[in-house]
C-alpha cells in the first residue's frame, strides 16, 4: 500500500502531455531525415561577445573531466556501461568548446569533433537523445560564430540533428529540457536559411515565449528553486541575448527587449541567492562548477549591456532584507553575516525532479565565512546516496520522527510534498524576523505542523522551531567543514566565529556531509537539538 500511495502521489501531478508523450515515446523513434542541409550563413560574426566560460574539461583529444570523475575515449567510447548516464551526457555537451584556454586547445577540438561525427550514427543513444544534442548544437554553433572553420560533415550532422531533435522534443519532460530543445532550434534556425531553418526558429521562438513566462517567476527566479539551475537559466537568457545581437534579422526585436529584460531580473536573483564568497547558497539540487560563477556570468552579462534590476516580485522588506516572494527564499544581511531563509515550496508540482526535502532549512554566512549550511548535491541516479542527500536529514532544518519533509524517492521523484504557509517578515529598529509553518509532516499520526522563527541582528541569530502537536522531532544545523566543532561547555559550541547555544532542547553532535561540487563530499558535523515539548530555541552569536 505504501508503494501504491508513492506512485499516486507522485504521478497525479503530472499534465496531461506529460503523460501522452511518456507513452508516445515508447514507441519506435522516427528514422532520422538525412536529406541535404539547407544553406549556411559561414563566417565570424563581428558582433557576437564571448560567451560565458567554465572551467576546462578537456586536457587533450581523449581525456574529459565531467561532475568531478575523469575518463579517456579510448577506454570508454562515446556510450555503454563504463560511466555513468549524467558523465555520458557531458560528453555529448562538448561545454569545453567555449571553456577557458579553450583557443589554446583548438587542436584538440576539431579532432574530438571528427572522433564524434565518425563514433555516433544519426540516433544513436545517448549521443542523440533531446537534452545533450540541444547543447551539443548551441555549443558548436557558439564556437562556430567565435570564427573556428567547421570539420568536414559538421554543418550536414548538424542539419539532421536539428530535424531529428525537432520530432522528438521533450515535452515529457517539460522545464528546463524542453528550454534547451527550444534554444537550440533558435540557435540552428538562425544559422541556416530557408524554409526549413524558419520552421526550425518559429517553432523554438514559440516554446520559448510560452515556457519563459511559467519558467521565470515574478521575482526573476527559476521555478525550479535551485540556484544552480538558476545560475544555467540565466546564460540561456545571456546567450539569446547575445544570438540576437549577432544575427538581427533573423529574431524580432520585441522578444529580444523581453530577453534583455528577464536577464536583468535573473541577475538580481541570483547576486541575492549567493554568499559572500560570490558562489551560489546550496537549496535543492546545487553544486558549484555546474554552470559558469556568478562571477563569469556578471562579466558576459556586462559584455552584452544586460544590467541588474530587481523584478516586480521582489519585495525590500526592511534594510539588508530581500524577499524573493514567489521563489520563497529570504535573504537577510547585517554588518557581519549573511542570512539565508528557505520559506519555498519544493518546486513546479509536475516537475519536482530537483528539489529536496529542504524545508524551512537556512545557510548562513558570518564575517564572509559559510558557517551553517544545506548538505548539498553530489551526485545524480537513483541510488542510496542521492535519496540522502535530498532527504531532510541533509539539510538545516527539523526532521519530525524521522522521516522528510517532503517524500522524496528515486533519483528525481517525489510525492506528497510540504507547503510552506503563514509566512511572515518584519524589520524593526535593526532586527529582522522572519517565521513560516509547513505542512509536510501532516501525513503523520496527529498531523504535526513545524514552524520557525529565524531572528537576526547585528551580532546575533536566534532560531527557534516549534511542532505542533509536540512529538519526536530533531533539528540539525550542519557546519561548512572548513569551519572548527568545538564544545564550548554544557549545551554550546564554537563554530569558527560563532558560538551557539541552546536555550531550549537537548544538544548532541553528530556526523554530517557537505558537498559543495558534484563528487566533492566532505565530512563535517550537525549541531543536532532535540526539541522538549515540541520546542527548541539556538541562539547563534559572534
Amino acid at each position: 500500500m505504501a508503494a501504491l500511495s508513492r506512485y499516486f502521489h507522485t504521478l497525479r501531478h503530472l499534465r496531461g502531455r506529460q503523460v501522452w508523450f511518456q507513452l508516445k515515446r515508447r514507441l519506435p523513434r522516427p528514422r532520422p531525415n538525412l536529406s541535404a542541409a539547407p544553406s549556411w550563413r559561414a563566417g565570424r560574426e563581428l558582433g557576437w561577445t564571448l560567451p560565458a566560460r567554465r572551467e576546462p574539461s578537456l586536457s587533450d583529444a581523449g581525456t574529459m573531466t565531467f561532475v568531478g570523475a575523469s575518463g579517456k575515449l579510448d577506454e570508454l567510447g562515446w556510450s555503454g556501461p563504463g560511466a555513468e548516464l549524467l558523465w555520458r551526457y557531458n560528453q555529448h555537451y562538448f561545454d569545453d568548446l567555449s571553456a577557458f584556454g579553450a583557443a589554446t586547445r583548438s587542436d584538440s577540438h576539431r579532432t574530438l569533433i571528427a572522433r564524434w561525427l565518425a563514433g555516433n550514427l544519426p540516433a544513436s543513444r545517448p549521443g542523440w537523445d533531446p537534452y545533450p544534442t540541444s547543447l551539443r548544437l548551441v555549443n558548436w554553433c557558439k564556437w562556430l560564430m567565435s570564427g573556428a572553420e567547421p570539420m568536414p560533415g559538421q554543418v550536414a550532422s548538424m542539419a539532421v540533428q536539428a530535424r531529428f531533435l525537432s520530432g522528438n522534443l521533450e515535452y515529457h519532460v517539460l522545464g528546463n529540457h524542453l528550454l534547451a530543445n527550444a534554444k537550440a532550434l533558435v540557435f540552428v534556425g538562425s544559422m541556416f536559411e530557408g524554409q526549413e531553418a524558419d520552421k526550425w526558429l518559429r517553432t523554438g521562438l514559440r516554446i520559448l515565449a510560452r515556457e519563459l513566462s511559467e519558467q521565470i517567476l515574478s521575482d526573476g527566479g527559476n521555478f525550479e528553486r535551485s540556484p544552480m539551475y538558476h545560475a544555467l537559466c540565466l546564460e540561456d537568457m545571456l546567450d539569446l541575448v547575445n544570438l540576437a545581437t549577432a544575427r538581427p534579422a533573423r529574431i524580432d526585436p520585441s522578444s529580444v527587449e523581453s530577453w534583455r529584460q528577464t536577464a536583468s531580473n535573473m541577475r538580481f536573483w541570483l547576486a541575492a541567492m549567493c554568499h559572500p564568497d560570490g558562489e551560489i547558497a546550496h537549496f535543492n539540487d546545487a553544486a558549484i562548477g555546474i554552470a559558469p560563477s556568478p562571477a563569469e556570468l556578471a562579466r558576459y552579462a556586462e559584455e552584452l549591456n544586460v544590467s541588474v534590476a530587481p523584478a516586480k516580485g521582489v519585495e525590500q522588506v526592511g534594510d539588508g532584507v530581500i524577499w524573493l516572494r514567489e521563489s520563497g527564499y529570504v535573504r537577510a544581511e547585517t554588518d557581519d553575516a549573511v542570512l539565508f531563509c528557505d520559506v519555498a515550496p519544493l518546486g513546479p508540482d509536475y516537475l519536482p525532479a530537483h528539489g529536496h526535502a529542504d524545508t524551512l532549512s537556512f545557510e548562513l554566512s558570518v564575517k564572509g565565512r559559510r558557517v551553517i549550511v544545506n548538505g548539498g548535491t553530489s551526485r545524480y541516479g537513483s541510488g542510496a546516496e542521492r535519496i540522502a542527500e535530498r532527504g531532510t536529514a541533509a539539510h538545516s532544518t527539523v526532521m519530525i520522527d524521522g522521516c522528510n519533509s517532503s517524500e522524496v524517492w528515486g533519483g528525481f521523484r517525489v510525492a506528497r510534498r510540504a507547503r510552506p504557509f503563514d509566512i511572515s517578515i518584519e524589520v524593526d529598529k535593526g532586527i529582522a524576523m522572519i517565521a513560516a509553518s509547513h505542512d509536510g509532516y501532516k501525513r503523520l499520526p496527529r498531523s504535526p505542523v513545524h514552524s520557525r522563527a529565524w531572528r537576526i541582528s547585528g551580532r546575533s541569530l536566534e532560531v527557534v522551531d516549534r511542532v505542533t502537536p509536540a512529538c519526536p522531532a530533531m533539528g540539525r544545523f550542519i557546519a561548512h567543514p572548513d569551519i572548527a566543532f568545538e564544545n564550548a561547555g554544557e549545551g554550546s559550541l564554537q563554530l569558527g566565529p560563532v558560538h551557539l547555544e541552546v536555550e531550549t532542547g537537548a544538544l548532541r553532535r553528530a556526523p554530517a556531509f557537505h558537498s559543495a561540487r558534484f563528487a566533492g563530499k566532505r565530512s563535517t558535523e550537525a549541531a543536532c537539538i532535540t526539541l522538549e515539548d515540541g520546542r527548541s530555541r539556538v541562539k547563534l552569536a559572534w
